[in-house]
Protein backbone atom coordinates (compact mmCIF):
# COMPACT_ATOMS: atom_id res chain seq x y z
CA UNK A 1 0.00 0.00 0.00
CA UNK A 2 1.27 3.81 -0.84
CA UNK A 3 -0.18 6.94 -0.33
CA UNK A 4 0.65 9.75 -2.34
CA UNK A 5 0.90 13.53 -1.39
CA UNK A 6 -2.20 15.78 -0.83
CA UNK A 7 -2.73 18.70 -2.64
CA UNK A 8 -1.09 21.22 -0.12
CA UNK A 9 1.92 19.79 -1.26
CA UNK A 10 4.89 21.98 -3.08
CA UNK A 11 3.88 24.11 -5.48
CA UNK A 12 4.59 22.62 -9.01
CA UNK A 13 7.54 23.14 -9.92
CA UNK A 14 9.44 23.80 -6.90
CA UNK A 15 11.60 20.35 -5.48
CA UNK A 16 10.41 20.36 -1.69
CA UNK A 17 12.95 17.83 0.13
CA UNK A 18 14.26 16.48 3.60
CA UNK A 19 16.58 19.58 4.32
CA UNK A 20 18.78 16.83 6.33
CA UNK A 21 22.33 19.76 5.73
CA UNK A 22 25.57 17.80 5.92
CA UNK A 23 24.20 14.72 7.17
CA UNK A 24 23.77 12.16 4.28
CA UNK A 25 22.98 9.01 6.42
CA UNK A 26 25.15 6.60 3.94
CA UNK A 27 27.90 9.57 4.80
CA UNK A 28 27.20 9.13 8.59
CA UNK A 29 27.42 5.39 8.61
CA UNK A 30 30.42 5.60 6.45
CA UNK A 31 32.45 8.25 8.26
CA UNK A 32 31.43 5.81 11.09
CA UNK A 33 32.90 2.75 9.83
CA UNK A 34 36.14 4.07 8.70
CA UNK A 35 36.68 6.17 12.05
CA UNK A 36 35.61 2.82 13.94
CA UNK A 37 38.23 0.97 11.36
CA UNK A 38 40.82 3.68 12.43
CA UNK A 39 40.38 3.54 15.93
CA UNK A 40 40.44 -0.18 15.76
CA UNK A 41 43.75 -0.24 13.58
CA UNK A 42 45.74 1.65 16.08
CA UNK A 43 44.52 0.20 19.41
CA UNK A 44 42.62 -2.96 18.75
CA UNK A 45 39.88 -3.57 21.07
CA UNK A 46 37.93 -7.11 20.56
CA UNK A 47 34.56 -8.34 22.45
CA UNK A 48 33.55 -11.14 20.59
CA UNK A 49 34.89 -14.87 21.53
CA UNK A 50 36.72 -15.51 18.00
CA UNK A 51 35.18 -18.74 16.95
CA UNK A 52 31.89 -16.84 16.61
CA UNK A 53 33.18 -13.77 15.35
CA UNK A 54 33.08 -14.56 11.82
CA UNK A 55 29.56 -16.95 11.61
CA UNK A 56 28.20 -14.09 13.61
CA UNK A 57 28.90 -11.05 11.72
CA UNK A 58 29.41 -12.51 7.72
CA UNK A 59 24.65 -13.22 9.06
CA UNK A 60 24.27 -9.88 10.02
CA UNK A 61 26.41 -8.46 6.73
CA UNK A 62 23.79 -10.87 4.58
CA UNK A 63 20.94 -9.93 6.77
CA UNK A 64 21.57 -6.22 6.49
CA UNK A 65 22.37 -6.37 2.55
CA UNK A 66 18.89 -8.42 2.02
CA UNK A 67 17.35 -5.83 3.63
CA UNK A 68 18.36 -3.00 2.37
CA UNK A 69 17.87 -4.54 -1.27
CA UNK A 70 14.26 -5.27 -0.38
CA UNK A 71 13.57 -1.89 1.09
CA UNK A 72 15.15 0.17 -1.74
CA UNK A 73 12.96 -2.27 -3.97
CA UNK A 74 9.77 -1.33 -2.99
CA UNK A 75 10.58 2.26 -2.75
CA UNK A 76 11.13 1.52 -6.75
CA UNK A 77 7.83 -0.31 -7.01
CA UNK A 78 6.01 2.58 -5.70
CA UNK A 79 7.60 5.07 -8.01
CA UNK A 80 9.40 6.90 -5.26
CA UNK A 81 12.83 7.06 -5.44
CA UNK A 82 15.29 6.31 -1.99
CA UNK A 83 17.96 9.37 -2.13
CA UNK A 84 16.53 12.08 0.04
CA UNK A 85 18.25 14.48 -2.27
CA UNK A 86 15.07 14.08 -4.00
CA UNK A 87 11.34 14.80 -3.61
CA UNK A 88 9.34 11.52 -2.09
CA UNK A 89 6.11 10.93 -3.90
CA UNK A 90 4.47 8.53 -2.50
CA UNK A 91 4.30 6.89 1.69
CA UNK A 92 5.57 3.03 0.92
CA UNK A 93 3.58 1.17 3.88
CA UNK A 94 4.54 -2.36 2.04
CA UNK A 95 7.19 -5.00 2.51
CA UNK A 96 9.54 -4.09 5.68
CA UNK A 97 7.68 -0.67 6.21
CA UNK A 98 4.85 -2.24 7.10
CA UNK A 99 7.19 -2.93 10.48
CA UNK A 100 9.62 -0.27 10.42
CA UNK A 101 9.24 2.87 9.20
CA UNK A 102 13.07 3.64 8.39
CA UNK A 103 14.16 -0.20 7.49
CA UNK A 104 17.44 1.75 5.18
CA UNK A 105 19.01 3.07 8.54
CA UNK A 106 18.31 -0.29 10.32
CA UNK A 107 19.66 -1.57 7.59
CA UNK A 108 23.48 0.38 7.56
CA UNK A 109 23.17 -0.23 11.20
CA UNK A 110 22.85 -4.26 10.81
CA UNK A 111 25.61 -3.98 7.74
CA UNK A 112 27.72 -1.89 10.60
CA UNK A 113 27.26 -4.01 13.34
CA UNK A 114 27.76 -7.33 11.57
CA UNK A 115 31.45 -5.70 10.32
CA UNK A 116 32.00 -4.98 13.95
CA UNK A 117 31.45 -8.65 14.95
CA UNK A 118 33.12 -10.07 11.78
CA UNK A 119 36.67 -7.94 12.16
CA UNK A 120 35.58 -8.23 16.10
CA UNK A 121 36.21 -4.56 16.86
CA UNK A 122 34.27 -3.24 19.91
CA UNK A 123 35.76 0.01 18.20
CA UNK A 124 32.84 -0.31 15.14
CA UNK A 125 30.76 -0.52 17.85
CA UNK A 126 31.22 2.65 19.73
CA UNK A 127 31.46 4.82 16.38
CA UNK A 128 28.00 2.80 15.50
CA UNK A 129 26.20 4.66 18.61
CA UNK A 130 27.50 7.54 17.78
CA UNK A 131 25.81 7.19 14.12
CA UNK A 132 22.87 5.77 15.20
CA UNK A 133 22.46 8.58 17.79
CA UNK A 134 22.96 11.40 14.82
CA UNK A 135 20.59 9.61 12.34
CA UNK A 136 17.64 9.23 15.25
CA UNK A 137 17.77 12.71 16.74
CA UNK A 138 18.84 15.14 14.14
CA UNK A 139 18.19 12.89 10.50
CA UNK A 140 14.98 11.07 10.91
CA UNK A 141 13.57 14.07 13.09
CA UNK A 142 13.93 16.46 9.58
CA UNK A 143 12.89 13.44 7.38
CA UNK A 144 9.72 13.15 9.47
CA UNK A 145 8.67 16.82 9.27
CA UNK A 146 9.43 16.64 5.49
CA UNK A 147 7.08 14.01 5.61
CA UNK A 148 4.54 15.54 7.54
CA UNK A 149 4.33 18.74 5.40
CA UNK A 150 4.16 16.89 2.15
CA UNK A 151 1.54 14.43 3.02
CA UNK A 152 -0.25 15.58 6.29
CA UNK A 153 -2.25 13.25 8.10
CA UNK A 154 -1.65 10.55 6.18
CA UNK A 155 1.87 10.42 7.12
CA UNK A 156 1.30 10.90 10.79
CA UNK A 157 -1.50 8.11 10.35
CA UNK A 158 1.28 6.03 9.26
CA UNK A 159 3.88 7.35 12.11
CA UNK A 160 1.60 6.59 14.58
CA UNK A 161 0.76 2.82 12.98
CA UNK A 162 4.46 2.12 12.45
CA UNK A 163 7.55 1.91 14.87
CA UNK A 164 10.61 4.38 13.75
CA UNK A 165 13.16 1.56 13.97
CA UNK A 166 11.72 -2.18 14.64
Amino acid sequence: MTTTPQSYGPPSGAQDVAKLGPFRPPLVYLVSLVTGVLIQHAAPLPFVPGTLAVPLGASLIVVAIALFAYSAAKFRAAGTPVPARKPTTVIVRTGPYRFSRNPIYLAFSLFQLGIAIWINSLWLLVTLVGAVGLIHYVVIPREEQYLERRFGAQYSDYKISVRRWL
